[in-house]
C-alpha cells in the first residue's frame, strides 16, 4: 500500500457519503466542522474547550469562533468548570440540541440511504472492513470509546434481534437451551403486542450502526412496581459501561414516571449483570434453586426502591 492508494480511498469515500456535497443541505448552515463540534457537545461527556480541541484536533483560534458563533445563535452555553476555574464548560442549549439532532437525522438519512444499496448479505464484510481500518490507524487506541455508543429506541427488525442475540449468546456462554428463546420471545411479544409508550420502554444500545446491547422496562403485576429485563451486551462491546448506561436508563425512567419500585429476576451465574445492579443500588430481596432451560440455576429476585438515595 503506497499514499496515494490511501489518497485515492479517502477522495472515494468523501465523495460516497458527501462530505463536500453542500447542495444536499447535509450540514447546511453549518460547515462540516462546526456540525462535528456540535455531535461531539450532544454526545461526549467531556465539554470544556481544551478537551473539544484535544478531541477533534482543532486550532484553539478555529475553536473559539466556531463556540463564539454557537453562543450568538444561542446553541450554547459557556460556564467556569467547577473543577477547574482555568477552564470553560460548554454546554447545549434546548436550541442547540434540536439543532444537533436536526443534522444527526439528516446524516442517519443519507447514510440509510447509502446502506439500502448495499446487498444485506454484503453488510457484514463492510462492517468488519470498516472496523479494520478503525483499528489498524487508532494507533493502539481502542477503536471504540463509551461516547461512540448511542442509546435508542427499537427500530424495525430490533425486536426480533433482541430474541435472536439472547437465544444465540446464552447458548453459547453458558449453555441454556431453547426453553430461554421461548421465554424471551413471549416477553418481546407481549410487548409489541400491548405496552404503554408512557410507562414501558426499550432500549438499544448502538455502537457503529448496528445495535450491541439491549434492555427493557414493563410494568410488573404489583402496583406502582416496573421490571427490568432482558439485560444484554455483546462480547465485542463491554467494557463500554454499556450494561451501566442502560441499567441507568431504565432507572430514570421508571423514576421519571412516577413507579415506586423497580424489581428484576436474574441468575446467579450472571456475576457480571449482578454487579451492575449492586452498584446501582438494587438489594437481593430473595432468591430460589430452580431448574430451566436445560440447567441447575439459583434464580434472584432483586429490588430497588426509587423513593430512595438517588445516586
Amino acid at each position: 500500500m503506497t499514499v496515494q492508494d490511501i489518497r485515492a480511498f479517502n477522495r472515494f469515500y468523501t465523495n460516497v457519503i458527501g462530505a463536500l456535497d453542500y447542495s444536499r443541505q447535509l450540514y447546511a448552515p453549518y460547515t462540516l466542522t462546526e456540525s462535528r463540534v456540535l455531535y461531539e457537545l450532544a454526545h461526549s461527556a467531556r465539554t470544556d474547550a481544551a478537551d473539544l480541541r484535544g478531541e477533534l484536533s482543532l486550532d484553539a483560534g478555529y475553536l473559539s469562533r466556531i463556540l463564539n458563533r454557537f453562543e450568538e445563535a444561542g446553541l450554547i452555553e459557556r460556564t467556569a468548570s467547577t473543577s477547574d476555574p482555568r477552564r470553560r464548560r460548554v454546554t447545549l442549549t434546548a436550541k442547540g440540541r434540536e439543532t444537533a439532532a436536526l443534522l444527526a437525522q439528516r446524516a442517519d438519512e443519507s447514510v440509510g440511504a447509502l446502506l439500502a444499496t448495499v446487498p444485506p448479505d454484503d453488510r457484514p464484510r463492510l462492517s468488519e472492513a470498516m472496523l479494520t481500518v478503525r483499528t489498524l490507524l487508532s494507533d493502539g487506541r481502542p477503536p471504540h470509546r463509551r461516547e461512540d455508543v448511542l442509546l435508542r429506541e427499537p427500530g424495525p427488525g430490533d425486536l426480533g434481534w433482541i430474541v435472536q442475540r439472547n437465544a444465540a449468546l446464552y447458548a453459547a456462554e453458558y449453555g441454556w437451551n431453547a426453553d430461554y428463546e421461548g421465554l424471551v420471545a413471549r416477553i418481546v411479544a407481549d410487548f409489541a403486542e400491548d405496552h404503554d409508550p408512557h410507562l414501558e420502554r426499550v432500549w438499544i444500545a448502538e455502537l457503529d450502526g448496528r445495535p450491541v446491547g439491549c434492555v427493557m422496562c414493563v410494568r410488573d403485576e404489583a402496583p406502582a412496581t416496573a421490571r427490568l429485563r432482558l439485560l444484554l451486551v455483546e462480547p465485542e462491546a463491554r467494557g463500554l459501561g454499556i450494561g451501566a448506561r442502560l441499567v441507568r436508563a431504565v432507572i430514570d425512567f421508571a423514576r421519571g414516571v412516577g413507579y415506586h419500585e423497580l424489581v428484576l429476576w436474574t441468575n446467579d451465574v450472571l456475576a457480571a449483570a449482578r454487579s451492575i445492579y449492586q452498584r446501582h443500588g438494587f438489594v437481593l430481596a430473595a432468591e430460589k434453586p430452580h431448574r430451566s432451560f436445560g440447567k441447575d440455576l439459583n434464580g434472584q429476585d432483586w429490588r430497588l426502591d426509587l423513593h430512595g438515595t438517588r445516586e
